[in-house]
């Protein structure tokens, strides 16, 4: 693969345009694609993969920048008390973002605007052609895999809006890059959320403005730098037994870097997960403990399981929001034609290195706040 500059020059020269706005993004770029050529291990598919959506970035960023030039009054877009889901990932939390985006009152991220907010979608007219397209070679070599559904319109997370700055979970989960995920859990994040809501902007411009439901396991890393960006944010945080979820997580990240790589490492996934998630739920509790623990609703898997819907009636309730008849309905839709999905078959927890009991030892705080939180 090229080098960072030679990408960027690459997205310049398909795009016809010049600025990328500001350049703290260059450093993730560049650990990024040093660790994709020193350590990734990538078949030449993956290779392709990974250079398609890295210049998918890049193109989008470019884009970006071109619309505000253009258009400097999308600065002025005001995003106000969003909802963001902030969960251990494989804890029932795509379901219920899946839910939540049923409110015709509300805005979400949807699949098909999250790699590629341009255009604006306010300035499409007649139906958008990103419906339905693959955005990158690495989403059409995913095709077919166990993905929980959610449809053509469905709510996406916000890991391509994260990867603008090239800070972004989406890449390990691509690629084995052991560098840049160890950087990616150090470095600052500040940047990174400005320019998610500077795209957020981007995406709400033209429309009437409506509360924006977000979600994303990564903000439990980062919810300081995503306060400073959002100091009105909520959040709604599901739980579940962590002994579940890292095998459940690796399981999925082993299915998706074994298309780019004939080498999977299955320890390595493992111990990258149990690293990354234990010093995830350490930040967000101090961080709830620091005077933030009113601005979260808490959720447990089992609760969420039994009665999805009255689940959600309570996060409403705790929000002073109605849920609608249309969005009830829309709701039980939704769940009981999603709700028959193919269960994933469980590995053995060995192959990943994980030992349940040391798994639970990592978690020890978090179980014990969980049994507060979500009693």
């Amino acid at each position: 693969m090229e080098t960072a500059t030679e990408l960027m020059a690459a997205a310049q020269g398909q795009t016809g345009l010049a600025d990328f706005g500001d350049d703290g993004f260059r450093e993730g770029l560049e650990r990024l694609v040093l660790a994709l050529n020193t350590e990734a291990r990538l078949t030449s598919t993956g290779e392709h993969a990974l250079r398609d959506r890295i210049l998918l970035h890049l193109r989008q960023r470019l884009m970006i920048e071109d619309w505000y030039a253009r258009h400097p009054e999308i600065e002025y877009e005001d995003i106000r008390s969003p909802l963001f889901g902030v969960s251990l990932p494989r804890t029932g939390s795509s379901a219920l973002s899946y839910l939540l985006s049923s409110d015709p009152g509300v805005r979400y991220l949807r699949v098909w605007e999250s790699s590629r907010p341009c255009p604006p979608p306010s300035t499409v007219e007649g139906p958008d052609p990103r419906r339905g397209a693959t955005a990158s070679a690495a989403d059409e070599t995913l095709k077919g895999g166990s993905r929980t559904p959610s449809g053509i319109d469905g709510a996406m997370e916000c890991q391509d809006l994260m990867a603008l700055d090239f800070r972004s979970q989406i890449f390990q989960a691509f690629a084995q890059v052991p560098s840049y995920s160890q950087w990616l859990l150090e470095t600052a994040h500040s940047g990174t959320y400005a320019y998610h809501k500077r795209t957020l902007r981007l995406l709400q411009w033209g429309e009437p403005a409506r509360p924006w439901r977000l979600k994303a396991p990564t903000h439990m890393l980062y919810l300081d730098a995503l306060d400073a960006a959002y100091p009105d944010a909520r959040f709604v945080m599901t739980h579940r037994d962590p002994t579940d979820v890292m095998l459940s997580v690796a399981t999925v990240y082993a299915e998706i870097i074994g298309k780019f790589t004939d080498h999977v490492d299955h320890a390595y996934i493992g111990e990258l997960n149990v690293q990354c998630w234990s010093e995830a739920m350490t930040r967000a509790i101090a961080f709830r403990e620091a005077g933030n623990d009113h601005r979260f609703f808490d959720i447990h898997f089992r609760a969420m399981q039994a009665d999805p819907l009255g689940e959600v009636r309570r996060l409403y309730d705790w929000l002073g929001e109605t849920v609608s008849p249309a969005f009830a309905q829309a709701m039980a839709t939704w769940w009981e034609s999603n709700t028959a999905a193919e269960r994933m078959a469980k590995p053995d927890p060995a192959r990943f290195g994980l030992d349940p009991q040391a798994v639970r030892a990592r978690f020890a705080d978090y179980l014990n706040h969980m049994d507060q939180w979500a009693a």
